[in-house]
């Protein structure tokens, strides 16, 4: 049974193990840009709309110049909505642009346009960047982990993180629901890659299906 296990997770990662930060086109660093975009791509992948669609939405603000808070804040709603639009981001698009120009707003005033000065303020404490996260509009529990969870790749102490939807995806593809456990079947895999595949398998059954019928 572990060695079945251990295919599985290696299944699933080798076929859909990346991050959802780097389908954005996102090469995340710990500087104040690419945590920013991050930030967006959490806010966005954390409505009810299909991922692929969030990420889309993400790439298009990227391409039309809104990749820093202080572009985005001083983009016209109509701009913000615009890019959203071409990303196909529609049922969320008008509250959407509001609430990443009032996020924009929030990040340059309160932590200069760089959310390491967040986690400063937090000490590092995970809870702690958590909550603070929550601040930033349409940003809830949901997005914060999002951001977490891709985050640690770069931000330690938020790692080694398997979240909630991560380990629904390990139950549909009838793997342990220990994070523990689930790291060392995935051996050296970055966790925030395991996590993202995980949460693949989780919101997309045909990536499960796939992952299963791989191992056979």
């Amino acid at each position: 049974m572990g060695r079945d296990q251990r295919r599985t997770v290696r299944e699933l990662v080798d076929a859909h193990g990346r991050t959802y930060a780097e389908e954005a086109g996102i090469h995340l660093k710990d500087t104040p840009q690419p945590l920013y975009r991050l930030l967006v791509l959490a806010h966005l992948l954390s409505a009810r709309i299909s991922a692929s669609i969030a990420v889309a939405a993400a790439r298009a603000l990227s391409e039309a110049g809104l990749r820093d808070p202080r572009r985005m804040a001083d983009a016209t709603w109509q701009e913000r909505v615009d890019a959203l639009g071409r990303g196909g981001y529609r049922r969320y698009d008008e509250r959407t642009a509001g609430q990443l120009g009032e996020a924009a707003a929030l990040l340059i005033e309160r932590w200069g346009g760089d959310l390491r000065r967040l986690r400063a303020e937090a000490d590092g404490d995970v809870p702690g960047i958590r909550r603070l996260l929550q601040e930033f509009p349409g940003v809830g529990p949901t997005g914060a982990d999002i951001f977490l969870r891709e985050a640690q790749l770069v931000w330690p102490e938020a790692g080694p993180r398997l979240d909630r939807k991560a380990l629904q995806g390990a139950e549909r593809l009838g793997l342990p629901g220990d994070p523990d456990r689930l790291l060392s079947l995935a051996g050296k895999t970055e966790p925030a890659v395991l996590a993202a595949a995980l949460v693949r398998a989780a919101v997309d059954k045909d990536v499960a299906e796939d992952t299963l019928g791989r191992v056979g």
